[in-house]
């Protein structure tokens, strides 16, 4: 008995000295929904995503897809076996069982992140715009919430004038700017980082109940904008969950953005765990120049 406990205690203190755990995590389950969108690159930028979050090692990803037209009745994904629910989907309106399923989910703690233009789905569905904070379009006014902003001196602006939610202006490279550097998903980012070419959402409205701005772009009226600061980054507690937005994204070209790629990973382990082991890379975009990684679409062998 004795040579065995000492050997127990040999290995146990191997373990220690080399550094390698003695037990592996099991990976986080993430669940990417899609099957329709108003942007003919959500399949290959689904597979972007999925590769992006995989390449951490944190994560395993399942992909969930509609019927390319109308609400199918047989989509009915089990979010209660992942960690994180990640929509890549815009178009019909999903089963009342499944809305309610994913409503249910993220209210007793399941994590959810929003990607560009999944914050334009489900315009009347009152639950999903009070987990996603704001969206545009599909029906969206006043009556759906503010509008969401920061003024010059970094102040947030409920702004509750009538009009349309959602707009942009023409594609366009643009500065993110840092409002919370304390947070999670944005500490020991730069205060400034450019971001590569995208579509630069902006007139986003919503509930905006338990949201936090991490980050804005300046909304430039020479390229369509507003001439306001808008959300580019920000995060929503839903009952006991977490939901991480971003409405940046539009393209592979935008994906590629490492600044995209770093924010999507980080934002992602967040909402399943509430916190961040994700570290900020050495080729991370600066204030005064853009980063992207060229993605290699992936063949069937």
């Amino acid at each position: 008995m004795k040579r065995k406990f000492w050997a127990c205690v040999a290995v146990a203190v191997s373990v220690i000295l080399s550094g390698v755990p003695a037990k592996t995590e099991e990976p986080l389950k993430v669940l990417i929904v899609d099957g329709q969108n108003n942007h003919a690159v959500w399949p290959q930028t689904t597979q972007m995503m999925k590769s992006y979050l995989e390449e951490t090692k944190l994560f395993t990803v399942d992909i969930a897809t509609t019927k390319p037209q109308g609400t199918d009745p047989d989509f009915h994904p089990e979010f209660g076996n992942y960690a994180v629910v990640l929509s890549n989907y815009n178009g019909a309106d999903w089963p009342k069982e499944t809305q309610k399923s994913l409503t249910d989910y993220v209210h007793a703690g399941g994590g959810l992140v929003i990607v560009h233009a999944a914050n334009n789905a489900f315009g009347q569905w009152k639950e999903y715009n009070e987990m996603i904070g704001l969206g545009g379009w599909n029906g969206r006014t006043a009556e759906s919430g503010p509008f969401i902003y920061t003024n010059e001196a970094g102040d947030l602006i409920r702004d509750t004038s009538p009009g349309n939610g959602g707009s942009h202006g023409s594609q366009h490279e643009f500065s993110v700017v840092i409002r919370d550097r304390e947070h999670p998903i944005t500490v020991g980012m730069p205060t400034e980082w450019m971001h590569t070419k995208d579509e630069l959402y902006d007139s986003l409205r919503g509930p905006a109940i338990n949201m936090n701005v991490l980050a804005t772009a300046f909304s430039d009226p020479s390229t369509g904008g507003t001439g306001r600061h808008e959300p580019m980054i920000f995060t929503v507690s839903y009952g006991k969950g977490r939901v991480f937005h971003t409405p940046m994204g539009h393209a592979d070209y935008s994906q590629e953005c490492v600044g995209f790629i770093t924010t999507l990973q980080r934002g992602t382990e967040w909402a399943a765990t509430g916190k961040v082991t994700v570290e900020i890379p050495s080729d991370f975009p600066t204030a005064d120049k853009t980063s992207a990684r060229k993605y290699a679409v992936q063949t069937a062998n």
